[in-house]
């Protein structure tokens, strides 16, 4: 099939003047004059916009129709749970390879009749769970399973298959209601407490699937169009968005206000349910200390009112629900990251407010331990949660308060630097850039390429490093954008080690948003209220070594074991990935022509990971998380579940009590061994030694808003001794490790003895305290 390019003329002709090329582009779609042909007119110009000016400027053909049905009904039945394979048939039939030809018609009659027949199929879906929750007995002691995930699953083959899935479907949630509301007995009766009343399990389960039929039915036919309109956007990649009107009015609002809520990004699982995929640093969950990465949260309440169930909600529905006026409370129905069996949830209170940012501003420690012969040392860690900038002209710069901790770090006698980035999500490029500079000589950090090959560069400019002492970076996989510029530049000059997970998140594109589609149409446009946006995705970010940091990431020097790398998580994971070729390498000088020790360090940290305790308990969980993945099914046989879920319980109780006795030793042990001294953009010039770590409170340092009351209860207690030793988890202990190690043969000019440890690696040999089981 011929491009969309061709097809609209005007395009083509280049030696028009620009207003004729104005003049004939209005003039073609003012031809449209149904109601059909006015939504069709959009997804005609977005296809068209996509196809010429989207960096991979691939040709709107036959594939690119099959992408988009595709993505098209991954937004109405992820799950795969309404339509049947004679469904899908029936659409690729008819519009696998049509779309395209549709949209030079400015037509989109796909859209119309494949929602309509989601329509029906969700309301037979709605009728059979009504007569399956009426009629049927559920005992709960077959020996059936339920897939965990319906993420690639197969369609079901007709309609016998879909009523037997919808049927375990729904004795699966009710199971999953019955041993949550069992377990909430049991931890109510322990407290002495009248356990709560819980709403029905077949009305909830109703009123879900009610509440979600009726949403489609309200979808009015803009509506619709918006969701096959933006299916057209993510088939070129998924950071290419479309904005109806109305969704784009309210995106600048959001651009233009402060947002009061609990400082958590959220994002729909394949079971629809928002799953949380980062915590904004100072903001009231990060504070609260118990929301975690990957909690899923299933119900939102206001204050001590009913919480209201979510799963299957709009994202945008559960994100009002959960913003609120400041000082008030959200209350959060989850299910633990951690959680081994669907019906583990606990409730979370969050008080609502802004984000402090001083609470989000760089900051320092001053590790003061010995080194491998005992001598003093001193190590600096530098926390940054996201590159900020001052977007107003202001003087808010990430780059000038990490120059200043580095500063203050040299001052107090610092004899290498740690930069953690991990949960880093990115943020200003400049920033990213000018930081780099701290660390390396003049040269450049970044190269960027648009669709037409036109390549540039960023550059430092600073003359000389601030530091060009040993220095490690750390990642994960949340590090993103600007953090993955940063880390590959100092990998690129042999400046820095980098210590993380796997990789980090891989996005290394760019995206513009174009604002009103119709303002093309200005001059003949007879419906205005079709204008809109649409972001798409115009340059690509390379390292100066030529490679992309899209899809791949950053891949650390030195990879510690995380249960994050087992989970679908990243630019890969997502649909319609943007895959670019690499480009030629930069010329730049490295920061030094010796090799970096990487072989060295990784012989020396191996053995200490494969003999240290808590990643052990993680190695452990990656292995029965790949087991859970690989298998994924869930009994609905009650029996079953309980015993999976005592054991769970009885295995989670013995690490606890392994871990509360083994830290206990391990802070008398490692007494003298730290002293940790905290530098802030409120103290870093003021005169004396910086503040002990152990001498700010708990809630200025952490965040955590613990009322002093709390410190009195037997859960706070257990929580204090289940803190790491000095605060450092196993990746900032490994961490310190490698760079001591790293200072060592910098200085010494020479190999390690692997049979000597180091201080903190000898005092970590700590003797085996026996458990009882509980």
């Amino acid at each position: 099939m011929a491009p969309l390019a061709k097809i609209d003329r005007v395009r083509r002709i280049t030696l028009l003047t620009p207003f004729l090329l104005f003049f004939f582009s209005t003039l073609q779609p003012a031809c449209a004059d149904s109601s059909k042909d006015q939504f069709g007119d959009v997804a005609f110009r977005v296809a068209s916009i996509l196809e010429s000016e989207h960096y991979n400027r691939e040709p709107f053909r036959d594939d690119m129709s099959a992408k988009v049905l595709d993505t098209f009904l991954e937004i109405l039945d992820f799950r795969r749970v309404y339509f049947t394979q004679s469904d899908i048939d029936g659409f690729n039939a008819k519009y696998r390879t049509s779309i395209d030809d549709s949209l030079k018609d400015q037509g989109i009659p796909a859209a119309t009749e494949i929602y309509g027949i989601c329509l029906e199929r969700v309301k037979a879906r709605l009728e059979y769970a009504e007569k399956v929750l009426a009629e049927e007995d559920f005992t709960f002691d077959s020996a059936r399973t339920v897939r965990m995930t319906r993420k690639d699953a197969p369609w079901p083959k007709n309609e016998e298959e879909q009523r037997q899935l919808w049927r375990n479907l729904i004795e699966e949630e009710l199971l999953r209601d019955q041993l949550a509301a069992e377990a909430a007995a049991a931890a109510a009766a322990e407290k002495g407490e009248e356990p709560k009343e819980r709403k029905d399990p077949k009305e909830k389960i109703l009123k879900r699937l009610t509440d979600f039929y009726q949403e489609l039915v309200d979808n009015d036919r803009e509506d619709v169009a918006t969701f096959f309109i933006k299916s057209i956007a993510r088939a070129y990649d998924p950071h290419s968005e479309y904005y109806s009107r109305k969704q784009y009015e309210n995106f600048k609002i959001s651009m233009n206000k402060k947002l009061r809520g609990i400082g958590a990004m959220l994002q729909l699982d394949d079971e629809e349910i928002p799953t949380v995929k980062g915590l904004v640093v100072g903001g009231p969950a990060w504070k609260a200390g118990e929301l975690k990465d990957l909690d899923k949260i299933i119900g939102v309440g206001q204050g001590d009112e009913e919480i209201v169930d979510v799963i299957g909600k709009k994202l945008s529905d559960t994100v009002d629900l959960i913003r609120g006026d400041i000082g008030t409370t959200a209350t959060l129905l989850v299910r633990p990251a951690s959680a081994t069996d669907p019906s583990e949830t606990k409730v979370i209170k969050i008080v609502r407010d802004q984000v402090d940012l001083k609470d989000s501003l760089a900051n320092a420690d001053l590790i003061e331990t010995t080194d491998r012969d005992g001598k003093k040392q001193k190590i600096g860690w530098i926390r940054l949660s996201s590159f900020y900038a001052d977007m107003d002209g202001g003087e808010t710069s990430t780059t000038e308060d990490v120059r200043r901790l580095v500063s203050r770090l040299r001052q107090e006698g610092m004899d290498g630097l740690a930069i953690d980035l991990r949960d880093n999500g990115g943020g200003s490029l400049e920033e990213a850039v000018n930081m780099t500079g701290l660390f390396i000589k003049r040269g450049p950090v970044v190269q960027a390429q648009k669709w037409n090959g036109h390549r540039t560069k960023k550059e430092s400019t600073s003359p000389r490093p601030l530091w060009s002492g040993p220095m490690v970076v750390l990642t994960n996989r949340a590090s993103a954008s600007a953090s993955e510029i940063f880390a590959a530049a100092l990998q690129d000059y042999n400046r820095a080690i980098i210590i993380g997970e796997k990789s980090t998140f891989g996005k290394g594109t760019v995206q513009q948003l174009r604002p009103v589609l119709g303002r093309r149409l200005n001059i003949f446009n007879r419906n205005p209220d079709q204008r809109g946006a649409l972001k798409l995705t115009i340059q690509t970010f390379f390292r100066i070594n030529g490679e992309s940091t899209q899809l791949t990431g950053v891949i650390p020097d030195l990879q510690l074991p995380s249960i994050y790398d087992v989970e679908d998580f990243g630019e890969a994971s997502l649909s319609n990935p943007l895959k670019v070729d690499p480009i030629p390498r930069a010329q730049y000088e490295l920061f030094s022509d010796d090799e970096l020790p990487i072989d060295i360090l990784r012989k020396a940290m191996e053995p200490r990971v494969a003999s240290d305790k808590d990643f052990g308990y993680i190695m452990d969980d990656i292995a029965e998380e790949k087991l859970r993945l690989k298998e994924n099914k869930i009994s609905l046989n009650k029996e079953q579940r309980q015993n999976e879920m005592k054991l769970n319980k009885e295995e989670a109780e013995v690490r606890k009590q392994e871990r509360i006795a083994r830290y206990e030793q391990q802070r008398g042990e490692e007494e003298g061994l730290f002293e940790i001294r905290t530098i802030t953009q409120d103290n870093w010039n003021k005169s004396g030694r910086p503040p002990l770590k152990a001498e700010i409170s708990s809630e200025a340092l952490s965040g955590m808003t613990r009322s002093e009351e709390k410190e009195d209860d037997e859960e706070e207690k257990e929580r204090k001794k289940l803190e790491y030793p000095h605060l450092l988890d196993p990746y900032e202990r490994e961490s310190i490790r490698i760079l001591q190690d790293f200072i060592w043969v910098h200085e010494k000019k020479k190999s390690l003895d692997v049979s000597t440890a180091t201080p903190i690696a000898e005092a970590r040999k700590v003797t085996p305290v026996p458990v009882a089981n509980p």
